[in-house]
């Protein structure tokens, strides 16, 4: 069979739908999605106001490796100054734990003491030990003081102590002056009468001592000036003795 009649003399045709028909997007749809790409405007284009644009370069580079520095430094002071904040509060939360540990008895200790001074002041007022109720008076007086000693050993078991200065320079630290008493033969400022012994707890006043403290005598300073002299005079007078042979009499050195 030849070409002619399949055909009719002319050439096959075949019909290709068009891009809309097919449902693909055109040129002009393909222009519309595909972004816009401008140029970035000069300097003189961009509008008052606007912020400028970050500088590019070596002095960029450096302005920003200078402010990553400020940055770390102020960090690491941050943290330094956290580290030491926590290193105090451990230490304060280590004394503080010492001292509950230390002075927990102290309330207790403190109600204690009126019940060794009211001891003591029982004993400071027993009367004469005479007559028939001698023997009786004298078995009581001792249980007394068997007490006494007994509270105070255990005082000074939980490390509280008895301050008794009588006769000691007075010491504003553990002492408390209630008057003044004229005694020309002490020196002044000597603890010459106790109303009330003091007490320590550990390394800490609990009570100061109640006391009279002496005036008008000579000072401490004084005394021991005087005393200094006195005993430069004895040796002079010994060695004046023993240059004149014992007798008495004074050698003359001139000659």
């Amino acid at each position: 069979m030849g070409a002619s009649s399949m055909g009719g003399g002319r050439e096959p045709r075949f019909d290709v739908p068009r891009r809309h028909e097919r449902g693909e997007p055109g040129h002009d749809e393909e222009m519309r999605d595909e972004p816009v790409r401008r140029a970035a405007p000069s300097p003189d284009e961009m509008p008052a106001g606007a912020p400028a644009a970050p500088a590019q370069g070596p002095a960029a580079d450096t302005a920003e490796l200078e402010k990553v520095r400020a940055e770390a430094a102020d960090y690491k002071d941050k943290a330094l100054r956290a580290v030491a904040e926590l290193e105090n509060y451990r230490r304060r939360a280590e004394k503080e734990r010492d001292d509950v540990s230390k002075y927990a008895i102290s309330s207790f200790a403190r109600e204690m003491l009126p019940v060794a001074d009211n001891l003591r002041r029982a004993l400071d007022a027993q009367p004469p030990l005479e007559g028939e109720a001698a023997a009786v008076l004298k078995a009581f007086v001792s249980g007394v003081e068997l007490t006494e000693r007994e509270l105070l050993s255990a005082f000074e078991r939980f490390g509280l102590k008895k301050i008794d200065p009588l006769g000691q320079p007075f010491d504003h630290n553990f002492h408390q002056a209630m008057f003044e008493i004229e005694d020309p033969s002490k020196p002044a400022g000597i603890v010459v009468q106790v109303m009330q012994s003091g007490y320590l707890l550990k390394d800490r006043l609990l009570r100061p001592a109640l006391v009279a403290v002496s005036k008008g005598g000579a000072t401490r300073a004084t005394e021991e000036g005087a005393g200094q002299t006195q005993g430069a005079a004895q040796g002079a007078h010994g060695s004046y003795a023993s240059s004149a042979g014992g007798e008495g009499h004074r050698v003359d050195t001139k000659a």
